[in-house]
């Protein structure tokens, strides 16, 4: 209620407005996250990861469409980025770090396989992103059709990962609950239609403060993106992931910070490029090149730090100077 005032009444100024539609859109997320997570304490593991990622990724959906309809294509772009890169080398490092120095030895041990999946997907997305990179670089006769590119790709990742949910549902074993849940099924469902329809109206609130506080505060647009938005839209999953972690729960903490990173590298990315066709501004596969590495080079230490099932303080520490090196370089794009 307080972001909708700060929304329409102007005296409380840009700034305030944009902190306070963050902080709503943070909170929109924790009933997201609390709703499904209730609902998927039914399902098992597999399933909790899955549907927390899926409707957690609500508010990340809604700020992407109210910024391509803005025309603020830089943000969109690095809004996505930021929320896969942030997840995959930010959060993972603190839960590798909070995991590993719970346990007696020092390394957190967990199933490798989803994180492999998860390296896999990313791999699938940065592919395509990388061709069409090469494409406008050379300019050749593919670098005119983007757009069609990146349709059929879309669709072509969004298959992928469709084949990948079944066969991730159906082949993990269902598991013990690790807490019963404590709000009955309708209630929660509930909860997630109303904190479905308020992302909608937080995400356009956020969205219109933030172009007059990047002027204000003096940020890069590059910077909002993939740091500001990112996190803000990401806030809940982040502290969920770690405070597994410290309860021991290694698995369960792997999977909703994996099922957030792969779902968005390979279905909400895909997703957004279809829906965007009936938007002000398209979006497409085409990025600057610096994030075209960065993607490709979080696949690989992903890939190699959890490839073993195993990881260490170290390597939690690692990933997270990856992404103060990324969010430095973000902060001198335009």
């Amino acid at each position: 209620m307080l972001a909708g005032v700060t929304r329409y009444v102007t005296a409380f100024g840009h700034v305030v407005a944009f902190v306070v539609a963050g902080l709503a859109l943070a909170g929109v997320a924790w009933i997201v996250s609390f709703s499904t997570e209730q609902v998927g304490e039914r399902f098992g593991t597999a399933a909790t990861g899955l549907l927390q990622s899926t409707l957690g990724n609500l508010p990340e959906f809604f700020v992407v469409i109210f910024a391509l309809n803005a025309g603020e294509k830089i943000v969109a772009e690095t809004a996505i980025l930021g929320s896969i890169l942030v997840n995959a080398l930010f959060v993972l490092g603190l839960v590798i770090i909070v995991g590993s120095l719970r346990s007696k030895d020092k390394i957190m041990r967990f199933n490798p396989r989803l994180p492999n999946d998860t390296a896999t997907m990313l791999l699938i997305s940065s592919f395509i992103i990388l061709l069409v990179a090469l494409a406008n670089g050379a300019n050749d006769s593919a670098s005119h059709h983007i757009k069609a590119i990146s349709v059929v790709g879309a669709v072509a990742i969004l298959v992928a990962y469709g084949v990948w949910v079944h066969q991730y549902l159906t082949t993990e074993p269902a598991g013990n609950q690790h807490a019963k849940p404590r709000v009955a099924t309708a209630t929660s469902l509930v909860l997630l239609a109303v904190s479905g329809l308020a992302a909608a109206f937080v995400s356009d609130w956020f969205v219109h403060a933030l172009e007059p506080t990047i002027h204000t505060l003096g940020i890069s647009r590059s910077f909002a993106g993939l740091v500001i938005v990112a996190t803000a839209g990401n806030a809940v999953e982040h502290a969920v992931g770690v405070v597994l972690a410290a309860k021991g729960e290694n698995e369960l903490a792997i999977s909703v910070v994996k099922n957030s990173v792969a779902q968005i590298a390979a279905f909400l990315y895909p997703l957004l490029v279809i829906v965007s066709l009936l938007t002000a501004t398209t979006l497409t596969f085409a990025l600057p090149p610096v994030y075209t590495g960065a993607l490709l080079g979080t696949s690989v230490l992903i890939w190699q730090i959890t490839t073993d099932g195993e990881a260490t303080p170290f390597e939690g520490a690692a990933l997270i100077a990856a992404f103060v090196i990324l969010a430095t370089v973000a902060a001198f794009e335009t």
